[in-house]
């Protein structure tokens, strides 16, 4: 048997709560550290239909990317949707434990599942912590054999999940495509880091407007690929469960796992113009 308190610890191992940024909430959510735990259904985001699945299922414990709260609340009742997702988890007997910017930060980490779903190789940190440079936000690599941006767009939508966002693609689509900057999650604050450091493409989610405008006007800017939040962090989702196994299979316990399958990108469609502009 394994306890809540058990797969936690493992978890905190995995992605250290003190790698995460000081303006988040990572950590054990809800659930009983003595409970019990079997079944763990890892999402990217603590929504009504994760919440639906795992019950549906049943899991034990929801494992997921995004915070359920990231500012402080003084009480959790069942009058927000938030509110309805905690009791719906406690009646059920189900926790829930975040792991975000401490698995943004990790080595492995999200980043680095995103490269290496692109076929990056000799990765390191884009924002290296300074204590410990191998750790850091978001990785920059190199691919097999340089390609045009074109082809390297269509690389991109083929490694990660279908979501009606898409993959957007800023830049000359002849240019050649050697060197490239990932950053799973909302990314433009590192704009400027990517072109100081040269690389052809950076790939991210979250790009603005006058962020993204601005980079592309600088000679030598590197190409843009904005991809969907959701779909640059689904990824991780298998690697953070395969890690956690082994290191329970390690221990003499086992666990079952599921990966979260429903796209919960806020963008469900797109809408067609009729006409021309």
């Amino acid at each position: 048997m394994v306890t809540l308190a058990r797969v936690v610890e493992v978890l905190d191992g995995l992605y250290d709560p003190r790698w995460a940024a000081d303006w988040d909430a990572v950590g054990l959510v809800c659930g009983d550290p003595d409970a019990e735990v079997r079944r763990i259904l890892f999402a990217v985001d603590p929504v009504a239909e994760v919440a639906r699945e795992a019950l549906d299922w049943p899991a034990d414990l929801i494992v997921t990317h995004h915070p359920l709260f990231l500012r402080g609340v003084h009480g959790v009742a069942a009058t927000t949707p938030k509110g309805r997702l905690v009791h719906s988890l406690i009646r059920a007997g189900i926790g829930l434990h975040v792991c975000h910017t401490n698995a943004d930060a990790a080595d492995p980490g999200v980043s680095d599942v995103l490269a290496g779903a692109l076929g990056l190789t000799d990765l390191r940190p884009l924002d290296p912590r300074p204590d410990t440079p191998w750790l850091g936000v978001g990785r920059v690599g190199v691919l097999p054999e340089p390609e045009p941006l074109a082809a390297f767009g269509r690389r991109v939508a083929g490694a990660l999940p279908s979501t009606a966002h898409g993959v957007r693609v800023a830049g000359d689509p002849e240019r050649t495509v050697a060197t490239v900057a990932v950053c799973g999650g909302a990314g433009d604050s590192y704009l400027d880091t990517v072109r100081a450091l040269g690389v052809d493409a950076y790939v991210t989610a979250d790009l603005r407007h006058h962020p993204a405008s601005e980079a592309t006007e600088h000679p030598g800017a590197p190409a843009l690929l904005d991809v969907a939040h959701w779909a640059s962090e689904w990824p991780w989702l298998d690697d953070a469960a395969a890690r956690l196994r082994a290191v329970l299979a390690e221990r003499g316990t086992t666990v079952e796992t599921r990966i979260s399958t429903l796209c919960t990108d806020p963008w469900a469609s797109h809408a067609d113009q009729g006409g021309t502009l």
